[in-house]
């Protein structure tokens, strides 16, 4: 099984997970909250193969064989050219909404198995049980999420200091098959809807905090991995009424290894500090953000056109102040393509082991994109007002009593008819207003962390680079510093 179709997918889901929602342990499969979310996501693996020409390439390894191009372990512009393809292919199945997608897991991984060199500060064993690993998400396809955030708690001590050290992931023993691992993990979008818990590094820890320094995955119905989900913002609604909400509400979950044996087989990292504090500087500021930056650039493509047709229904496109707010979005569009096109330009070899990542400029996206997707939100707010508040269910058009009333009193300028108009503004709701859509503005703020710790790493990476300005050359040859 290389390529999963939708009910191949569902069927992998049929466990004894521990998952709870609400008030109560729920079976993943059955619960009816969740039932959008999964035909929502088994259509994303249908997707996948309808689009196999963009979205999969042969696999190397097994003649005959197809396996998804999110998995392609890059190692010249060809491959990064392909996966492009593909990750843009894969983010038009939900025009960007849905943020955690099989194919970003994917990516991570196959940089991580790029980065030989980095695994090559402790025993080789490790590096190679990711290789094997990374073989095997080929081999079944599976839905992988992360869980990478550290319980952070209490905000007035370290991340890894005080009541945060025991609560989140850590290691606490072993046995003759693995390790035992303690602690809680935040966020994993789309735990519930996976095959697999992949936990790897995000950001250095301090010496001393050795026994946090791990990277393992887990299946996600292993023994003592606990699900404890957020309230579902999926509705039970058609899709033509909440496009978005109706479907892709992809959960996020705070997960608690409650002694979860992880077998040694699926353990990557273990305490050694070195290998784990370069991983993430290591792969994901050029690698992991092609796939981000192109889930961003098309879903700020959608929002673009959307507006725009909300400008046109309501006759307003011709305005200065509405025409102002189309063209920023526009700016952001084009300026988010520009630092795809320009990274992948001057992708180069990372390190000693052939990885081949977009240059790792593209980060900067990581610390301006929050901004512009809040920004976006708030012009459609302003954009449809009222509008999106006056949008009867496109059902009721069909209405006999009903439906010729709503034509007459509720159409759209230039020519659009109501149905039309209300179709455009439902959308803008579910993009902008509903329940889903506030979770997705909070996602996007803090969708690769903090925007002030991307800010702050930005200048540290920069100087650690050895950035020379030419502020104090241009002092010296003006003579402000004058010789004693």
């Amino acid at each position: 099984m290389a390529v999963r179709n939708g009910q191949q997918f569902l069927a992998g889901l049929k466990d004894d997970r521990v998952v709870y929602l609400g008030d109560r342990k729920v079976d993943t499969l059955t619960e009816p909250r969740f039932q959008g979310s999964l035909q929502g996501m088994a259509e994303y693996f249908d997707y996948q193969i309808e689009n196999a020409d963009d979205c999969l390439v042969a696999d190397p390894e097994k003649p005959g064989e197809m396996m998804s191009a999110s998995l392609i372990v890059p190692r010249n512009k060809e491959d990064l050219a392909i996966r492009h393809k593909a990750l843009d292919r894969f983010a038009r199945y939900s025009y960007g909404m849905l943020g955690r997608t099989p194919d970003y897991v994917n990516v991570v991984l196959s940089g991580h198995v790029a980065r030989r060199d980095i695994w090559e500060k402790s025993d080789p064993v490790y590096h190679d049980r990711l290789t094997k690993f990374h073989r095997e998400v080929i081999d079944g396809d599976l839905s992988l999420t992360h869980a990478i955030a550290h319980a952070n708690i209490d905000k007035s001590t370290g991340d890894l200091a005080g009541m945060n050290a025991d609560l989140t992931v850590h290691k606490v023993g072993e046995t003759q098959n693995g390790i035992i691992v303690r602690g809680g993990k935040m966020l994993a979008t789309l735990g519930p809807f996976t095959d697999e818990f992949y936990v790897y590094p995000s950001a250095p820890i301090p010496t001393g905090a050795e026994r946090h320094a791990l990277c393992f995955s887990v299946p996600s119905n292993t023994k003592g991995l606990i699900m404890f989900c957020r309230d579902h913002y999926g509705v039970d609604e058609s899709r033509a009424d909440a496009p978005f909400s109706s479907r892709f509400d992809e959960q996020d979950v705070f997960v608690v290894f409650d002694d979860v044996e992880v077998p040694y087989e699926r353990l990557f990292i273990d305490g050694n500090l070195d290998v784990y504090n370069n991983v993430t500087r290591g792969v994901s500021p050029g690698n992991t953000l092609q796939q981000t930056a192109i889930r961003a650039k098309v879903k700020l493509e959608f929002a673009y056109d959307l507006c725009t047709l909300m400008a046109r229904i309501t006759g307003s496109e011709q305005r200065q102040d509405v025409a102002v707010m189309l063209g920023e979005i526009h700016t952001y569009m084009i300026m988010t393509k520009a630092a795809i096109i320009a990274a992948e330009e001057r992708a180069h070899v990372w390190g000693t082991s052939g990885a081949f990542f977009p240059h790792r400029d593209l980060a900067a996206l990581r610390s301006i994109m929050p901004e512009w997707m809040s920004r976006v939100n708030q012009i459609i707010r302003a954009l449809g007002s009222h509008n999106m508040l006056a949008t009867p269910s496109l059902d009721l058009f069909q209405d006999p009593d009903v439906g010729d009333m709503l034509r007459k009193y509720l159409p759209g300028a230039n020519g659009f008819t109501a149905e039309q108009r209300a179709a455009v503004f439902r959308t803008a709701r579910d993009f902008a207003i509903s329940a889903l859509a506030g979770r997705n503005e909070l996602y996007e703020m803090f969708y690769l962390g903090s925007q002030s710790r991307a800010r702050a790493g930005d200048h540290m990476v920069a100087q650690r680079n050895g950035w020379k300005g030419e502020v104090m050359e241009f002092l010296t040859k003006n003579g402000a510093f004058l010789k004693k």
